[in-house]
């Protein structure tokens, strides 16, 4: 079975493209073997998705993943900046941040951290961008 943001995202090309209930089950059984979207799985979800694309269906980009940055007093904007750099650079979101923060202070967020918890905080990243060959 197929997630709900899937099935959602199924019904809403159907929508777009204007098609009949019958024309809708022709694509699904034409390129899935299925009469309804719940009986797909996502082996063949795919499949649907792309022929909706090829018909002329035009998905909403996905919204953002992940929160946004924190907003840090100036006192504390130069170690923030570097900590999202470092992050950008290994491809990681603040929640992986606001993670690590819980592990080593049980602190729920980056930006509730104090100084001293920030600066460790910094070194740890510092210290996992050397291990997987990055520049600290």
């Amino acid at each position: 079975m197929i997630s709900k943001g899937k099935l959602a995202q199924i019904h809403i090309a159907k929508a777009q493209l204007g098609l009949s209930d019958d024309e809708y089950r022709v694509i699904l059984a034409r390129t899935a073997g299925v009469s309804s979207a719940k009986d797909l799985t996502n082996r063949n979800v795919g499949n649907v998705l792309n022929e909706f694309r090829r018909l002329g269906f035009v998905p909403k980009p996905a919204k953002r993943a992940g929160r946004q940055a924190p907003r840090p007093p100036a006192t504390r904007g130069r170690v923030m900046a570097k900590i999202e750099a470092m992050l950008t650079h290994a491809g990681r979101p603040w929640a992986y941040a606001d993670g690590m923060a819980r592990h080593m202070f049980k602190v729920e967020r980056v930006d509730w951290l104090d100084d001293a918890q920030l600066h460790k905080l910094l070194q740890a990243l510092i210290i996992d961008a050397r291990r997987h060959g990055g520049e600290g």
